[in-house]
């Protein structure tokens, strides 16, 4: 059983390895042949300044992507000598959060532009 699935998964990647070099066009434009594909001026100014919204943007998102890493073995953590007690903490988090996310949307911290 494990040799075949080791033949099939080899196989399905030879497979769609040769699919993509033989599908894929290769025709590059001067946008591609340019040293920076990002689409700015290499020779402007690297120093540009983020907008502070930009940051707190990225905080949310790495505090709720915290939030799903600390609930996840939620399920796990109902098979405990104590249930209620990981429900109740699971439940505090959550709370928690939301009430930050509450604040944060009513101070208008979510919006890009004014």
């Amino acid at each position: 059983m494990i040799t075949f699935m080791l033949t099939l998964s080899l196989a399905l990647t030879a497979l769609l390895v040769t699919l993509n070099f033989w599908l894929a066009q290769i025709t590059p434009d001067s946008e591609k042949l340019s040293p920076y594909e990002c689409g700015f001026d290499p020779l402007g100014s690297a120093r540009l300044p983020f907008s502070i919204r930009f940051f707190l943007v990225a905080i949310l998102f790495l505090l709720f992507d915290l939030e799903i890493a600390l609930l996840l073995p939620l399920p796990w953590a109902t098979q405990l000598q104590s249930p209620t007690t990981t429900l109740i903490w699971t439940f505090t988090i959550t709370l928690l959060l939301t009430l930050g996310l509450i604040y944060e949307w009513t101070q208008g911290g979510l919006e890009w532009a004014e």
